[in-house]
């Protein structure tokens, strides 16, 4: 592993995370052996290449929790989950226990098909896993693994299911993740006696991501994250801008759209920000067609490829949204 990867690896129990990373089963997808892998399963435990991470989060994060080894941040409970299964020799050793011999498990050089086909077997239907093991619901808790089998009941019959309720997340391939920091909104509509109490609704595909409620507040400032995986058909982010009201239906105060396309583009046709200066690299023009409220540039700041896009709202008397954008493509 490059000390490139392990740079926002810290003290304590990240350097916990590395030690793990360097045992020679770690060193080679769970999955598919890839050489180098640089995505995790938190909550199954196991480290896999870019190709196995896509569909891993096509899975749904109830049943496989995609992590960036060094561009994500961990929390201590994450890297205490990891810890706690071992890494890919002993999470396979569970999901792979009843693995046929004739079985022939994909390999780096395999198709999208043949990765999903055994990805889902070995984790979503749980075919290869102990029959004592399996979780009946097909369904996880955010942390958990399949090594804590505590957090599930048992059947009559001896399996185990879990106690979560039942979702269902159709498979979809992603390209990268967006973080959005919703910064601020500027001369919000009223939509109460005086004042209004929004929130921002970040809207891509069928993901859906809230900030939290601003009190009595025409001109709030957030500075709240929210994650998105974006599709490889993605369309634009949508924002919306609502009024909560606590006895009736929340009133909409505005919405707008904004094009993800100069972002990945741009962030496309320059491979590893990291290694290059803080430069602009893309562009999206203030038109009559789009809600900007002025030219928004892509740049690379810190190794990171950053949009500041200040947005008019739409279908309202007033009011303007302020996000920071951040892209991370899934082959970094």
């Amino acid at each position: 592993m490059s000390s490139a990867h392990f740079a926002n690896l810290e003290s304590g129990n990240k350097n916990k995370l590395k030690a793990l990373l360097r045992k020679s089963d770690n060193r080679i997808c769970a999955d598919c052996s890839t050489p180098n892998p640089k995505w995790a399963s938190s909550n199954i435990g196991v480290f896999i290449c870019v190709k196995c991470s896509g569909v891993h989060r096509g899975l749904g994060s109830h049943i496989s929790k995609v992590l960036s080894v060094s561009l994500d941040e961990w929390t201590d409970d994450e890297i205490n989950s990891m810890i706690e299964v071992g890494g890919n020799s002993y999470a396979n050793a569970i999901y792979e226990a009843f693995l046929p011999r004739d079985y022939l498990k994909p390999k780096a050089d395999a198709s999208t098909e043949e990765r999903t086909a055994f990805i889902r077997s070995k984790y979503e239907l749980q075919e290869f896993l102990t029959p004592s093991l399996r979780i009946v619901s097909q369904n996880y808790s955010k942390s958990t693994s399949m090594m804590n089998v505590g957090d599930f009941s048992e059947n009559d019959d001896g399996a185990f299911k879990s106690e979560t309720s039942n979702r269902t997340e159709g498979m979809v391939e992603f390209i990268g993740i967006l973080h959005a920091k919703v910064v601020k909104g500027t001369r919000l509509a009223v939509r109460d006696m005086l004042t209004s109490d929004p929130y921002v609704v970040l809207i891509s595909g069928q993901q859906k991501a809230q900030t939290t409620i601003a009190h009595s507040n025409l001109n709030p400032i957030w500075n709240e994250v929210l994650k998105l995986s974006i599709p490889l058909d993605y369309g634009p982010l949508k924002v919306e801008v609502y009024d909560h009201d606590t006895l009736s239906k929340d009133d909409i105060m505005g919405e707008a759209e904004i094009d993800l396309q100069p972002l990945i583009n741009s962030a496309s046709a320059f491979k590893n920000p990291e290694l290059l200066g803080d430069i602009q690299i893309g562009k999206w023009h203030k038109s009559e067609d789009n809600a900007l409220a002025e030219d928004s540039t892509v740049n690379i700041v810190e190794g990171k490829v950053k949009q500041v896009v200040l947005v008019k709202l739409q279908n309202v008397e007033s009011g303007m949204i302020e996000l920071e954008l951040e892209w991370m493509s899934l082959d970094q």
